[in-house]
């Protein structure tokens, strides 16, 4: 198609996670729509233009693949993209400050502030400008302030936000199924007029009922309310399961009857050794901090807890293994399947698998992992980001801590196996030839409730599970 053919000229900046996807699935759905993602990283804009694409997500490869080239484009040249964009998204990262104000709680919007000072210097005509990152709520009020103090003479922004509902290992079906769009805009004349600009790429395939909007400040504190609601399904089953330990209820049992109550229903009821990822916990943090720079100190308090009970979980889990393990796992080969925040994707960021390997690291065990999907420097690289564990603050971790190929060669001569991603493929491996190659008593301590438990201690494995009931002939 021509350059002066495309209905639309869409520009991304930050071709991450969030960006990627997002705009394959634009581009896949809006042939007369000329998506461009842009990135200051060459490394990242290379992956992109490669089939080795730099993250994985099931289906996604695919869909890149036949738009690339066509009308979706990866690039470096920011400013002419920016130049000839009629709608520019920003997807850039919203970490959690590490320092100063807020640090531990707020959101850093640094990336967004440049992404809005480099818009208004190269723009010499009217933008709808998207706020695609998750953002604390009034941020697009600070991008408007940025933009139009900036702005070329004549030029005009309008600001919106467009927060994105993903779930990592189903995004793609969730970009082309989704169970809403939701689109907030400043509720004057222009702002309607921006909102109904997006709407109208989106609504080339998703049901206008299913596109959601709002006034800005609803969307953007929407975003981080769904996934604080999310986590927080997660924390309430997970503290149940320490209860139905205690007890020997089965919380498999309690999640099937309370989620048949359709007023509840089934989804995120799944206990686990704790949730992970880039989103619930920053989301909750941001929101934490949101509520105690109101003054709102006990709703500040009520959702940290939910955190709180995510910490104690992955905790829980470890100290459980050392337990078991006769109080000492000094010197003992462990297998961890699984560093994954969860299946069907290689994102490792908040993974409760890192907080289990730094645990069993410290006593000084050694942790055999292996991921179908996770290289050997990205594992490092989130134990280093999030925990602060490196070879010089924790000596010898490169030796104690080893990458295996497959999870046969990671069980053998292991003491015990934790499962922490809920790989399928974990749920057919042959547990009898894995057990034949442990050295016994061979230990299996299922953190994500996916194998059969029953059939494993059959073979001889003694078995943990999450909230579930333990034979009193075991530890």
């Amino acid at each position: 198609m021509a350059a002066t053919d495309y209905k639309l000229k869409i520009c991304c900046m930050g071709a991450g996670y969030v960006g990627g996807p997002t705009m394959a699935v634009i581009a896949a759905n809006c042939p007369d729509v000329k998506v461009t993602v842009v990135d200051i990283s060459e490394k990242q804009i290379g992956a992109w233009n490669s089939d080795n694409l730099p993250i994985f997500e099931p289906g996604l490869l695919e869909v890149v693949q036949s738009v690339r080239g066509k009308n979706m484009f990866f690039s470096t040249a920011i400013d002419e993209t920016i130049a000839e964009a009629d709608i520019i998204f920003i997807s850039v990262n919203t970490p959690t400050k590490t320092q100063g104000i807020g640090a531990g709680r707020a959101a850093n919007v640094k990336n967004c502030e440049l992404c809005a000072r480099k818009i208004a210097e190269i723009a010499t005509s009217n933008k709808i400008v998207v706020e695609k990152s998750t953002v604390p709520v009034r941020t697009a009020h600070a991008v408007k302030r940025v933009l139009a103090s900036s702005a070329q003479d004549g030029v005009t922004f309008q600001v919106l936000s467009n927060p994105e509902f993903l779930a990592e290992g189903t995004a793609m079906d969730d970009l082309q199924n989704p169970a809403r769009v939701l689109i907030g805009g400043e509720q004057t004349p222009e702002g309607l007029a921006a909102v109904e600009t997006l709407a109208s790429v989106y609504a080339q395939w998703i049901a206008r009922p299913q596109i959601i909007t709002t006034n800005l400040w609803s969307s953007e504190l929407s975003k981080l309310v769904a996934n604080a609601v999310l986590a927080q399904r997660v924390s309430s089953i997970n503290s149940i399961s320490a209860l139905c330990e205690a007890t020997d209820a089965d919380v498999s049992e309690i999640s099937r009857a309370i989620g048949s109550d359709p007023r509840i229903g089934p989804k995120f009821l799944n206990a686990s050794v704790g949730f992970g990822g880039s989103c619930f916990q920053k989301d909750i943090l941001n929101l934490v901090y949101l509520c105690e720079t109101f003054g709102l100190h006990e709703c500040a308090e009520y959702w940290h807890q939910v955190i709180k009970m995510n910490e104690y979980q992955k905790k829980r889990f470890s100290m459980q293994i050392v337990k078991s393990m006769f109080n000492t796992i000094t010197g003992k080969k462990i297998a961890v399947y699984g560093f994954a925040f969860k299946k069907d994707t290689g994102d490792t960021r908040e993974t409760a698998s890192a907080f289990v390997c730094r645990d069993l690291l410290e006593e000084q065990a050694k942790v055999h992992v292996y991921d179908p999907q996770v290289e050997r420097s990205v594992m490092f690289m989130e134990l280093s980001y999030t925990l602060q564990v490196t070879p010089e603050s924790m000596p010898g971790l490169e030796d104690n801590l080893i990458t295996s190929p497959d999870p046969y060669t990671a069980a053998e001569g292991s003491h015990a196996i934790a499962i922490l991603t809920e790989w399928d493929e974990f749920k057919t491996l042959d547990y009898k030839r894995i057990y034949d190659s442990m050295s016994k008593p061979a230990f299996l301590f299922d953190g994500r409730n996916i194998l059969d438990h029953a059939a494993l201690r059959e073979i001889g494995f003694e078995v943990y599970a999450i909230g579930k009931p333990v034979p009193a002939k075991m530890f």
